[in-house]
């Protein structure tokens, strides 16, 4: 694995790692922010809890699993993923600069946001990374043409032994035996 791996995946692990942290040890101080964007969701998504405080919990408890998984490069993409699926409503919960009143606010909730943003992007990115390993993907059709070739190999090995070996076993049954 390269250096700016083993460097950058704990780097970037390391804000979800404290956020979810925070969340799932007193997720009553991010509740009331997470509410306006917990409550639609929840009532779309009946395999979500019903309190705000036990969503936040486990938005929380999915960065701090997930975080851990890509800082240690355990399953790194899907590790990536899973962060970034949390990262969307926390940052619609947390940073809605478009709402804030005072400039001063509405401009540090904007900056919040965009990093959010910037850090979502890395995060699309680690998923995409394969660390320089070949993709699943990749693999199964390389593998999907491996065999069609080797099964075109052995087509061609019969079609040329077939035809001498019906002519050796004609001449074996006409022998004396």
């Amino acid at each position: 694995m390269s250096l700016l791996r083993v460097l950058g995946r704990p780097m970037l692990a390391s804000m979800f790692l404290s956020g979810g942290l925070n969340s799932v040890r007193d997720p009553k101080a991010v509740a009331p922010a997470a509410e306006p964007v917990v409550q639609p969701v929840t009532e779309r998504v009946s395999a979500l809890p019903d309190r705000t405080e036990q969503v936040v919990r486990l938005n929380g408890a999915v960065q701090v699993v997930a975080g851990l998984m890509l800082a240690t490069g355990r399953m790194p993409r899907p590790a990536a993923l899973a962060i970034a699926a949390t990262l969307v409503p926390t940052t619609l919960a947390g940073h809605r600069f478009w709402e804030a009143e005072d400039p001063s606010e509405r401009a540090e909730q904007r900056i919040h946001f965009f990093k959010n943003m910037s850090m979502l992007g890395g995060l699309l990115i680690a998923a995409d990374d394969t660390g320089a390993r070949p993709s699943v993907l990749w693999r199964g059709s390389h593998a999907a043409r491996d065999l069609r070739r080797d099964a075109g190999l052995v087509r061609r090995s019969v079609r040329a032994t077939s035809g001498p070996a019906a002519a050796a076993g004609r001449v074996r049954a006409k022998l004396p035996g």
